[in-house]
């Protein structure tokens, strides 16, 4: 029933709510997270008198949290990219101080081994120059190793780094599920959640964003669910699946993230995207293997040309070269769950066709194929596979054994541990093969203009190499070699005999002979020196059309533009959370001038209200007054 009295104390229950309300909001003005709360009052039910309505107070209707869920979305978007970039341009920097240091970088090493296999060929003699060309090289391999070793630390940090972030996720997926327990049990028992509660479901999954991409669906009951991946859930009302780390399918070395949901675990490294998570998993695949396949395939372009051309040539001892540098060799990863008895050789047999991707190599039970693991392109396979026909693809020969199953695979990794087996084969500064080992000349009693070039060697390992061989001209178009056959003479055009190759331009005449002998006591010959600093520094690699310093200076710059690319992005991205938060704090913030405004009025609609009871308090005491004998 309508009196004043209760009409009174509706209204000082409402405003001293409000109050409180107030006050909260004031005192979270500085919480991280906390969404502003507001008041709604709603006029109680009124009493019917006869023809008309008398009110009877007012309620306070809902206490409502100010909220945006767009801009909140947006928010957690933002947050889980600028998360990734931040992570990606931190490790992209270590790798590029590693790389880009102008006097002890790999740069620098590179050049002063050039440097020092041109001193040798200007003093082919001197034993200081091989010494320091030796000690150079070994300089050299050091800094290679070094830096593998540093790509193997980073290796091992961010699996330290993956296993700390599956825990950090699981752990806020637990929270949220407990939280999400809450806001059901007050859905049920009060018809809503309250503001406080819901602002730290939003703080967990917010968190939650900055380690990956998330995505979030309402259910019924006021519960969230957050999905990770290609829809894998992570928290389904009550319930949190968990992320733990694994050993990868082929690489025990490397860690994978896994989803455990209670009764079995899968790999879902590749689904996953955004975070630190994201940022850590996109740096490794992007920049950190591919800056050890690159390094890797610099030095096998590296060692490999150098022991061609050092197999051509002959020591202080008048004794061939041999291979100046060792190399480790190619490396194949099966698959752990493979169920067949075959494996895989594989040797490098072509530097130019070497790429600084790895490839999955898979059986289907008929046949093989092979793809990129990066991209995922499928790579032609020439050959059967055999010792006799293996299969080449990319620069390199590929002999399968054995039994394979149908769905057995093998990764392999053409470059990745070349450096680990990296090392200078030659420790005696007289076993640097400087000369040429053979040499040519033109008989005194030739009468034609002919002249034959130095020769260079092709095949070392021939035994026929250094022995004496002559080349007679029966006319002017003709010559034999050795006196045996006719072959048409070609000016300018290669003769290859017993593993060298020599041309002979000008004009013979009949008669004439060109002799092509040992090079014995030419010790101090330089010509396969210079012929080793040609040869690297022309075009070895890519097919032939990069040089080894090209392929350096490539790979620090690569490295260098992927880190200010994830700077930049970096920077970009945080304007972005700043406007976003900007718009979050203008609908959600806490407003000190409008709460100390609302809290004067509410001050002063309780004082009225108490007022009121006043009023009824001497409205009674009169009515008393009046009925007294």
């Amino acid at each position: 029933m309508a009196d004043l009295l209760s009409t009174g104390i509706s209204g000082l229950r409402a405003f001293q709510r409000a109050l409180d309300n107030t006050g909260h909001n004031i005192a979270n003005a500085s919480t991280p997270g906390y969404s502003r709360q507001r008041v709604e009052f709603a006029t109680r039910e009124p009493d019917r008198f006869g023809s008309y309505f008398l009110g009877t107070g007012v309620d306070l209707s809902v206490v409502e949290r100010v909220y945006d869920s767009l801009l909140t979305g947006q928010m957690r978007g933002a947050t889980s990219t600028l998360a990734r970039l931040e992570t990606y341009a931190g490790k992209a920097s270590t790798l590029n101080n590693l790389f880009s240091d102008t006097t002890a970088g790999i740069s620098a090493a590179m050049q002063r081994f050039m440097n020092a296999v041109q001193g040798v060929s200007n003093e082919p003699q001197s034993t200081a120059a091989r010494q320091v060309m030796l000690s150079e090289a070994n300089v050299l391999r050091q800094q290679l190793q070094n830096y593998d070793q540093r790509l193997t630390d980073l290796n091992s940090e961010i699996n330290s780094r993956l296993i700390i972030e599956a825990n950090a996720i699981s752990t806020a997926a637990e929270g949220i599920a407990r939280i999400n327990e809450q806001i059901i049990s007050q859905a049920s028992t009060a018809g809503a959640a309250s503001g406080d509660l819901l602002d730290a479901r939003d703080r967990l999954i917010a968190e939650l964003s900055g380690h990956l991409n998330v995505s979030v669906t309402e259910q019924d009951d006021g519960a969230w669910n957050v999905m990770v991946g290609n829809g894998q859930s992570l928290v389904v009302g009550t319930r949190a699946a968990r992320l733990t780390t694994q050993e990868d399918a082929f690489d025990p070395n490397r860690l994978v993230i896994g989803y455990n949901s209670g009764t079995s675990t899968i790999d879902i490294s590749a689904s996953l995207s955004g975070g630190s998570l994201g940022g850590l998993m996109d740096f490794r695949r992007e920049l950190l293997d591919t800056a050890r396949n690159e390094l890797g395939r610099i030095a096998t372009g590296l060692a490999s040309a150098a022991n061609s051309q050092h197999r051509a040539g002959m020591d202080l001892y008048g004794n061939m070269g041999g291979d100046l540098f060792s190399l480790g060799a190619v490396e194949v990863l099966p698959e752990r769950s493979n169920t067949g008895s075959s494996s895989i050789a594989v040797t490098r047999s072509s530097i130019g066709g070497l790429t600084a991707a790895n490839y999955l190599l898979d059986y289907n039970g008929s046949a093989w194929s092979m793809r990129r693991t990066d991209t995922g392109a499928t790579v032609a396979l020439s050959g059967a596979g055999t010792v006799g026909s293996p299969f080449v693809a990319e620069g390199m020969s590929i002999v399968v054994s054995g039994a394979a199953a149908a769905g057995d695979s093998f990764v392999v990794r053409p470059t990745a541990s070349a450096i680990r087996g990296l090392g200078v084969l030659v420790t005696d500064a007289s076993r640097v093969a400087a000369a040429a080992p053979i040499r040519t000349s033109v008989a005194v009693a030739n009468i034609g203009s002919g002249t034959i070039s130095s020769g260079e060697v092709l095949d070392p390992s021939n035994p026929q190499l250094r022995a004496t061989a002559s080349i007679s001209f029966i006319d002017a178009t003709t010559y034999s070699v050795n006196g045996v056959g006719s072959f048409t003479y070609v000016a300018g055009g290669p003769i290859d005999v017993n593993g060298w190759r020599v041309r002979i331009e000008g004009a013979p005449a009949a008669g004439d002979v060109f002799t092509v002998a040992d090079n014995a006591g030419g010790t101090g010959d330089n010509r396969n020196a210079l012929a080793l600093s040609d040869m690297l520094g022309r075009g070895l690699l890519a097919g032939g059309t990069e040089s080894i310093n090209g392929a350096v200076t490539r790979l620090v710059g690569l490295v260098g533009v992927a880190t200010n690319q994830a700077r930049s992005g970096a920077q970009a991205q945080q304007v972005i959370i700043n406007d976003v938060q900007a718009n979050i704090d203008s609908v959600s913030g806490v407003n000190l001038d409008e709460e100390a405004a609302n809290m004067l009025r509410y001050q002063q609609a309780y004082q009225a209200a108490a007022q009121i009871i006043r009023i009824t308090q001497d409205m009674f005491d009169t009515l008393m007054q009046a009925t007294r004998r």
